[in-house]
């Protein structure tokens, strides 16, 4: 019995570290030579000290800064350790409330008759970094108000943060928030 089972076990052996050790580790070799930036988590450091990363969106709740979308992850926003979406259908009576509420209050906030989607609705992860131009735009007579800065330095800074879309047709236009709040930061204290 011995003798069929060797092959097998040998086999097993083999494959998991072919597969299981050898093949990461040369993969993540070839992504930290290549793209060393993406394969440490796209970090984004001011004065050396770790604020975030680009690719996770950020709970910024102050007056004085640009909002991200409302984040679905359960146990806090933007909690990286429990990424999903909310499990909300379109018919969902505590969805539509919840977008209902969202809406009426930035439709107040900013005195606009409507308000971007992003502005209300969550990512499919509930970590999206990035929000729409026009979303931020909805955001810059609070922020103008709360720092005591000209709306058109915000309007500025909004398009000169605006990514267009991936190779020119991927995607839409989109802000990262976290780089957009730390641009408005080095304008100065409010």
């Amino acid at each position: 019995m011995i003798e069929h089972l060797r092959p097998a076990l040998v086999l097993l052996g083999g494959l998991t570290l072919l597969t299981g050790v050898a093949y990461p580790l040369a993969i993540t070799g070839v992504a930290q030579a290549l793209l060393p930036g993406a394969a440490g988590g796209s970090l984004v450091r001011v004065d050396g000290t770790v604020v975030g990363s680009r690719l996770i969106g950020q709970n910024f709740t102050e007056p004085k800064w640009f909002h991200g979308r409302p984040s679905a992850t359960s146990a806090a926003p933007y909690d990286a350790a429990n990424s999903s979406g909310s499990n909300l259908g379109p018919l969902s009576a505590v969805l539509i409330e919840r977008v209902k509420a969202d809406a009426a209050a930035l439709k107040a906030e900013a005195g606009v008759a409507t308000v971007p989607a992003d502005a209300v609705t969550t990512s499919a992860s509930g970590l999206d970094p990035d929000i729409s131009p026009a979303f931020a735009r909805l955001q810059v007579k609070r922020i103008a108000e709360a720092r005591r800065i000209a709306p058109e330095k915000l309007v500025a800074l909004i398009a000169a943060h605006t990514r267009g879309r991936d190779l020119g047709f991927l995607g839409e236009e989109r802000v990262n928030l976290l780089a957009l709040n730390l641009a408005l930061a080095r304008l100065g204290p409010s």
